[in-house]
């Protein structure tokens, strides 16, 4: 996401900020589910459903904490109390203060050890801490760990004792100091900067588990041929084999198994692809089994057979296929920021709550957008059916558009690809997710086409998108551009799909709804509700016309505000839906296949065209088809100034307003009006004297615009009647308008 460019000079990335820690100021804006949080045990659910086992204990709830100096011993006394898993920064955490670069977090707790008996392993698993961890289990350290996204455990089970045990862990993150994937942390937030967050943010959690046991599981599927291989990890593979069996609905549909290391091809007859529109997850048994029979291990997980790829449609333009078919994706980019929790959702539901609302405004996509969520939230997009594109957070130095990839240091590159790989290893077995995206906007790209070629290794069954912005390499399988508030199209290439990553950005502060009552903005500001959803909907009917050429993708600028930024469908409290009643059905029109075009009335820019036009205010209804404008000028269009981009310009036009009239001689309609227009500046457009257009601002080249039904319902055969006025205020001028009808295939 791309900061206006004034906007950009003011708060951009901070990399030089300094801030000891101290007390931060609570927000006081909560989320409805805040409320819900439970103060003993919040996040209760399991939190890795794509294996699943029985034999596990969450370790949430309150723990002692501490911020010390970086260097000093651990702490004989603590400061307080804060909630696991929300991180310190935040209002949940119960403590809300900031640690620096210069400082470290402690935590610490006391818990009862499951049994380790039959040489049975016990394993310590965090969702994610960021960013630097050591932790000890009863003084005794069992691991260190870097990475501020990536689930991590230890094997803990040797330094156990009967009874009680305790927990110690110390945790420093540099934040915008360091040269670490962080997103869209900072220690001074501001734009589209946001609040640091330090420490364990996601479950806490131990596992028993038997000495061989299954660790990990990845997935290929093929939903055109019914066929799923699994390779599953196993810790000890000696005389060992792995079974599976794949069921719906209690019912078994397909068996298989193989020696442990080897993989497992399953075949289901007649099945069910997942997509947007049936989102079908299959359920999943292993078991390892030892020689003579003996079970060792059984785990539980799901499946989603489904394909991407790239293909040209019908038509020879390169589009996204899944499952063998083309489907445009438009998506929400979601930063997964909360007011209350920060990186951390209040609840499950909460988390979910955003999925459910994407889906209801029609979207098929989410952008999870430079930073990587808990594995629950994925699964939510699997049982929901979005489409995901995955973010790497960002870090390291930041390049312009321009520029050069950054040269980093042996450290930064080798936790740049370690992160990296940790966060695809992480999500591999998701259906939903369809596409990895290493760079945002140049912040932290480096090498960009080994690394493009690297994440292809990784994993090879879904697209890369290797740089989504305006840092292209001419490299990975999209070309991705960020247009605000646009929309607009990258040119169409024969290797590589054109989408639009980020375009959109409507801002509108609620008042009782901002994280800050004054210093809210957006890409383009409204007033009121009805004025955002005019624009909106006025942006997706210009954005239709760009998926009719051959846009294969976009993605709306945003799911939430977040924190001054508010430019969100919701509020940042989840409290108020921004986007209209009508958002899903004009999202569901970029679905569907590209209507017949048949030109009513041509522009100037593909024909000459003659116009009435005047620059002096008319008296009378001079909009109506009887008007009598014979004392008006005539000439051809275009109007306005050549070097307005995009323009065809006929008859020169310097004043600040023009009025322009032309008869339409017309055979009947009967498909869908729409006017093709350009205009720079502010413009009203009537057809038969009822208004069908008012639009403000200024675009660079002809659009389709949707037309008010009156105004369409008033063409007949015969004699019609267009009519403009456009006023200029700065800068480029010029207006012209033609008219087509759209008819479905």
């Amino acid at each position: 996401m791309r900061l206006p460019s004034v906007l950009v000079l003011l708060i951009a990335p901070f990399a030089g900020a300094q801030q000891d820690a101290a007390e931060a100021r609570p927000h006081r804006l909560l989320t409805r589910w805040a409320a819900e949080v439970s103060q003993d045990l919040p996040w209760p659910e399991y939190p890795r459903p794509q294996l699943v086992r029985d034999e596990w204990s969450n370790l949430n709830g309150r723990w002692d904490y501490a911020i010390r100096a970086k260097d000093a011993p651990r702490p004989d006394e603590w400061d307080g109390e804060i909630l696991v898993p929300f991180c310190v920064e935040s209002t949940l955490s119960g403590v809300t203060r900031t640690v620096g670069p210069d400082q470290r977090l402690w935590y610490r707790r006391s818990f009862t050890a499951p049994a380790s008996s039959d040489g049975r392993r016990v394993l310590l698993h965090f969702g994610a801490v960021d960013w630097e961890c050591r932790v000890w289990v009863n003084g005794t350290e069992v691991g260190t760990h870097r990475g501020g996204y990536d689930a991590f455990f230890f094997d803990v089970a040797d330094a156990l004792r009967e009874g009680a045990n305790s927990i110690v862990v110390s945790v420093w993150d540099p934040t915008d100091a360091g040269f670490q994937p962080r997103g869209k942390q900072v220690r001074k937030p501001g734009g589209i900067w946001y609040t640091a967050v330090t420490g364990i943010w996601q479950t806490v959690w131990l596992e028993s588990v038997p000495a061989a046991h299954i660790a990990n599981l990845r997935f290929a599927t093929d939903p055109a041929l019914g066929t799923v291989r699994i390779d599953a990890d196993v810790t000890s593979k000696d005389g060992l084999v792995v079974h599976a069996r794949a069921s719906a609905g209690g019912r078994p549909l397909a068996t298989g198994h193989a020696p442990a290391g080897q993989p497992i091809l399953l075949e289901i007859e007649g099945a069910r692809p997942w997509s947007p529109d049936d989102p079908f997850l299959y359920d999943l048994e292993l078991t390892l089994v030892a020689e003579g029979g003996a079970e060792l291990d059984r785990v539980t997980s799901y499946i989603g057979l489904r394909s991407i790829e790239l293909a040209k449609d019908d038509a020879g333009v390169l589009r996204l296929f899944l499952n063998g078919a083309p489907l445009f994706q438009y998506g929400l980019l979601d930063q997964g920021w909360w007011p209350d929790g920060l990186y951390t959702a209040p609840t499950d539901e909460a988390l979910r709550y955003d999925l459910e609302v994407t889906r209801r405004l029609g979207f098929n996509l989410a952008r999870k957008h430079v930073k990587v969520e808990p594995q629950r939230w994925y699964t939510w997009c699997d049982r929901l059916g979005i489409l995901v594109w995955q973010d790497m957070p960002s870090g390291d130095a930041y390049i312009g558009d321009d520029a050069p990839d950054i040269e980093r240091s042996a450290e930064s590159a080798r936790a740049y690809e370690r992160e990296l790989r940790a966060m695809i290893d992480g999500l591999q077995g998701h259906p939903s997710i369809v596409m990895w995206v290493p760079y945002n906007e140049g912040w932290g790209q480096w090498d960009t086409e080994r690394i493009a070629a690297l994440v292809r290794e990784w994993d090879p069954t879904r697209l890369v998108n290797s740089a989504s912005g305006w840092t292209d390499r001419g490299v990975g399988d999209v070309f991705d551009l960020h247009r605000y508030p646009g929309p607009a199209m990258p040119p169409l290439e024969e290797t590589r799909a054109a989408v639009l990553g980020e375009f959109g950005g409507l801002g509108l502060p609620l008042p009782g709804h901002t994280w800050r009552d004054e210093g809210s903005w957006g890409y383009r500001s409204f007033a009121t509700r009805e004025e955002l959803g005019a624009a909106y909907l006025a942006l997706l009917g210009r954005l239709e016309p760009l998926v009719w050429r051959g846009l294969a993708a976009a993605v709306y600028t945003q799911t939430t505000d977040v924190e001054i930024e508010v430019n969100g469908a919701l509020t940042y409290d989840r409290a108020v839906l921004k986007l209209p009643a009508e958002s899903a059905a004009a999202a569901r029109r970029l679905y569907a296949p590209p209507p017949r075009i048949r030109t009513l009335a041509p522009t100037s820019a593909t024909s000459e065209v003659t116009w009435r036009y005047t620059t002096e205010a008319p008296t009378g209804p001079w909009t109506t088809p009887d008007y009598d404008d014979s004392t008006w000028s005539v000439g051809p269009g275009g109007f306005g100034e050549p070097s307005t981009p995009g323009s065809a310009v006929g008859t020169t036009w310097k004043t600040n307003d023009i009025w322009l009239r032309r008869e339409l001689d017309l055979a009947s309609t009967e498909g869908e009006i729409r006017l093709l227009l350009h205009h720079d500046e502010d413009v009203e457009v009537y057809l038969n004297g009822v208004l069908a257009v008012r639009l403000g601002g200024y675009v660079t080249s002809y659009e389709l615009v949707p037309v008010a039904r009156e105004a369409a319902a008033s063409l007949h055969a015969g004699s019609n009647a267009l009519a403009i006025h456009c006023h200029q205020t700065a800068g480029g001028q010029y207006v012209d308008a033609g008219l087509v009808e759209l008819r479905a295939r």
